[in-house]
């Protein structure tokens, strides 16, 4: 259809219709626009959730808490409580003997939550992981390995962060084997990269008790790995063990893939 005299044609119709000849081309025109479109979004997409999963590190072989807790020393507990993600981790040791047989563990382990539910009366053991000399990583406190467990590891800093308890007493001097390290660097950056977390990150946490370091409801900046003393008044993870969070924050790092 032809326009008539003293029509007026839209501006951007005009620059098409000199541009191309004919109905058909501009036709093939729109289409091969809308398919440059579709491509780009189709391209970007795999893009983007490639880049979220990037430095996402492989889960280390954690064994399961039925391999320590009996039914016959099990304690009746409430349901697990849950965070949305895990961004922080705090480190520990569990101030005990070095010098066991790793194959005592789940006996040792079992002493630990006996301890924390009898004489302290917490519902459950604290820690959300334990570590031997050996580099087994063992689950520690209910509700699943792969969720964000709130803890009771950490006093004010239990929710959105993971604590991994070394087993053992590493004050200054004593030699942290290093099996425990990487097996703590492992189980960091599988779960820190979970939510995207750099282990050499500085992260927000919020106070949730004022017997912490912070007064309750004070957002503090601190280290994605540390130790219990950063966010407690406290000596635990010992000063040897202290002295390795460095190394532990730059392997879970390496592990995550990270530059």
């Amino acid at each position: 259809m032809r326009p008539r005299p003293g029509d007026r044609l839209p501006a951007g119709l005009v620059v098409v219709l000199a541009c191309l000849p004919g109905l058909a081309a501009l036709l093939a025109l729109v289409l091969c626009a809308r398919g440059v479109e579709q491509g780009a979004d189709v391209a970007e997409r795999p893009v983007a959730a490639r880049h979220a999963a990037a430095y996402q590190a492989a889960r280390p072989h954690i064994v399961p808490r039925t391999a320590w807790l009996t039914d016959a020393a099990r304690r009746a507990q409430p349901p697990p409580r849950y965070d949305d993600k895990v961004i922080a981790v705090f480190v520990h040791h569990t101030d005990s003997p070095n010098g066991y047989d790793c194959a005592d563990v789940p006996r040792i382990i079992r002493d630990v939550y006996t301890g924390q539910t009898g004489s302290r009366d917490w519902d459950d053991i604290g820690y959300n992981f334990l570590v031997d000399r050996c580099g087994t990583i063992y689950e520690g406190r209910a509700g699943g390995i792969d969720r964000a467990v709130t803890g009771a590891h950490t006093q004010g800093f239990n929710h959105r962060t993971t604590g991994i308890a070394a087993l053992g007493t590493f004050t200054a001097g004593v030699p942290v084997p290093k099996a425990m390290t990487d097996a703590i660097a492992a189980i960091t950056a599988w779960k820190l990269g979970l939510s995207g977390t750099d282990p050499r990150a500085t992260v927000r946490l919020t106070s949730s008790n004022s017997q912490s370091r912070y007064s309750a409801g004070t957002s503090a900046m601190l280290p994605a790995v540390a130790g219990h003393n950063v966010g407690y008044m406290t000596s635990c993870p010992g000063a040897a063990l202290t002295a390795r969070i460095p190394e532990i924050r730059e392997t879970a790092a390496r592990l995550q893939g990270r530059p």
